[in-house]
């Protein structure tokens, strides 16, 4: 997986860094938050593993800026910190972090949790393409709605979107269907 890693404290970053490329992991590695805002921007990493305390942004805002973001391929946030206690691991929770995991880090312990983000993304990636099916009738071209309802294309697209129909005849259905009863 692709991992943005933001932490602070350079020896945890090299050694984080060092863990997840020998399971191999593409790692990038920042030392701050602001930085860590702005490589999401452009490569939107999968996974980010952020340190809580860090200077000029923290992991909980970085998150929260995350978060805020219009939808698309979902981000799985992990936060690293010494903090510890429900009222910290409620705060992280709230703003939007998917795990929570104290330092000091336990190798193996990252490790399977990274095993879990990697299952939980690979089934948002699924459900997203289960999502883009839509039942179609081969004769008539209606859908079926989600609430199990045929729904005629032009009404489906219509009500999810600012498209608007105008109706024509193209060339082939012209010949099959209108040319003789137009010569008639």
């Amino acid at each position: 997986m692709r991992i943005l890693l933001a932490e602070d404290d350079a020896v945890a970053g090299e050694t984080l860094t060092a863990i997840l490329t020998a399971q191999g992991h593409e790692v990038t590695a920042v030392d701050n938050g602001v930085d860590a805002w702005g490589l999401w921007l452009v490569a939107h990493h999968r996974v980010v593993v952020s340190d809580w305390l860090m200077p000029a942004m923290d992991g909980i805002e970085l998150c929260r800026k995350i978060r805020s973001r219009p939808p698309g391929p979902y981000t799985y946030f992990m936060m690293q910190t010494i903090r510890t206690g429900l009222g910290n691991f409620l705060e992280a929770m709230q703003a939007g972090v998917d795990d929570f995991i104290t330092k000091p880090i336990v190798p193996e312990e990252l490790l399977a949790r990274l095993n879990v983000a990697e299952r939980i993304l690979g089934l948002r990636e699924e459900l997203m393409t289960l999502e883009g099916l839509l039942a179609m009738c081969s004769y008539c071209k209606r859908i079926r709605d989600t609430d199990g309802a045929w729904t005629p294309l032009e009404r489906y697209v219509e009500q999810r979107s600012a498209a608007r129909f105008s109706h024509g005849v193209c060339e082939d259905c012209y010949e099959k269907y209108l040319k003789a009863q137009v010569d008639g």
